[in-house]
């Protein structure tokens, strides 16, 4: 089997390396050389934990290849996929196609024969169809089979997620063409076929909605349970043993039940706009979606509120060190990351802010505004710290030594957004401490 994928992003690079772990030869296509260059030099533009080397062992092997010529790409391929970036577009939160149906215009023009072309990009219900037009339009003697096969990777679990998924969604045309897409498909995922897999067949709309439904209702938890965790704050509950009682229910589940500042990343942010637009459009609005984005938007405003409160009204002449700059651990993505927001907001009050982060500081000062200073380490962000903010929940925080970290600061106040630290020890150690949701 012969795979192209159009897109060296993250959902083209983490799937185009696991397809060829299977043991397909697959030719991984984007139009920036320098990323396109880095690849063949071993460089793996994004973090992303095994990612290194199961890319440095197909390329070894001879089944992953990286390369800028789509022709080259698709020549001998038995099925193209795309899997380009779908941002919010400005203004309206509408998905921007602008790249997928570029993406789909080459693809026509570089056909020399038939071609099944997969989306994999998260795209609004109608895209499959609209993709199949342009091709048709711009090569109406070609024979194409379109499907959407959308993808469920978690940053930081994403190689995991995709050589053991819950599930795998197919959705096809009707009629001939779809068969032809959809058997391709099976052959595609056999191996996970043959791990039991569920394997999910349905039309295009199903398919595309499917993505975006899974993305909101999980957002709609995170936005749930920190609701639940302020209330938890001023009734005097603890929010873990609430998530818990509710989470051990069959019907509800455990996972997105863990208070924080608020979700961010790539996908929840812009996915949760984008089908909330959609229902617009089709005159069947999600109120329960819009109530997910407008509370996690206002969280982030709401933890840095927080911490000026924690610190006595003023962070005048006071520093602030923050542990965690990425939206969440194991990934360097800083895209919605609660950081972008609550750091300004710390600086604008008077803080000096000194910050931390494993692997985000790179793509962080890209970001964020200039006066942030960056530690060498945790310890080295907390010496002299008047305060110490958690916003990102790193394993090697977790390991910070409560006595170490009061020697290291000149004041005692810790305001943990990821509770990674057990409350009694940290008042035994003589911090004024406060988590999210606990009392």
């Amino acid at each position: 089997m012969r795979i192209a994928m159009i897109g060296a992003g993250y959902v083209g690079l983490v799937s185009g390396a696991c397809f060829a772990e299977f043991g397909m030869h697959v030719h991984v296509v984007d139009a920036d050389p320098s990323k396109i260059t880095a690849l063949n030099a071993g460089r793996i533009p994004i973090y992303e934990p095994g990612l290194d080397r199961l890319v440095a062992d197909n390329v070894k092997d001879g089944r992953l290849v990286f390369g800028t010529n789509l022709g080259a790409a698709m020549e001998g391929a038995d099925a193209v996929f795309l899997a380009v970036g779908t941002p919010s577009r400005r203004g309206d939160g509408h998905a921007d196609l602008s790249f997928v149906f570029a993406a789909a215009e080459q693809v026509a023009r570089a056909a020399t024969g038939p071609i099944v072309l997969v989306t994999k990009s998260t795209v609004p219900v109608g895209t499959g169809r609209k993709v199949k037009e342009i091709v048709t339009r711009i090569r109406p003697e070609v024979e194409i089979a379109v499907a959407s096969n959308p993808e469920f990777l978690r940053e930081g679990n994403a190689i995991g997620d995709f050589m053991r998924p819950d599930r795998v969604v197919v959705g096809t045309e009707e009629g001939e063409a779809g068969e032809r897409a959809r058997e391709l498909l099976r052959r595609i995922y056999r191996p996970l076929f043959l791990m039991e897999t569920p394997i999910v067949n349905t039309s295009l709309e199903t398919a595309e909605l499917t993505k975006y439904a899974a993305n909101a209702f999980l957002a709609m938890k995170i936005s749930f349970i920190n609701e639940i965790a302020d209330l938890c704050e001023n009734v005097g509950a603890d929010v873990h043993d609430v998530a818990r009682g509710v989470g051990l229910d069959g019907r509800i589940g455990r996972k997105f039940l863990h208070p924080g500042p608020g979700y961010g990343g790539s996908c929840f942010p812009k996915d949760t706009l984008a089908v909330a637009q959609t229902a617009r459009d089709f005159n069947s609005p999600l109120l329960l979606i819009e109530a997910t984005i407008a509370i996690n938007d206002a969280r982030k405003g709401q933890m840095a509120d927080r911490i000026i409160a924690a610190c006595g009204g003023s962070l005048a002449g006071k520093t602030v060190a923050v542990l965690g700059l990425a939206f969440k651990p194991e990934t360097d993505d800083m895209r919605d990351a609660p950081s972008l927001v609550v750091l300004p907001k710390l600086l604008e009050a008077g803080a000096r802010v000194r910050a931390y982060d494993p692997v985000a500081m790179d793509h962080a000062r890209t970001m964020l505004p200039e006066g942030i200073e960056y530690a060498e380490g945790a310890m080295d962000a907390a010496q002299g710290a008047d305060a110490l903010v958690v916003l990102t929940e790193w394993n090697e925080f977790r390991a910070l030594s409560p006595a170490g970290l009061r020697r290291a600061m000149r004041g005692n106040v810790i305001e943990d957004l990821r509770n990674v630290y057990e409350p009694a020890a940290m008042r035994d150690a003589g911090f004024s401490y406060r988590s999210i949701g606990r009392p």
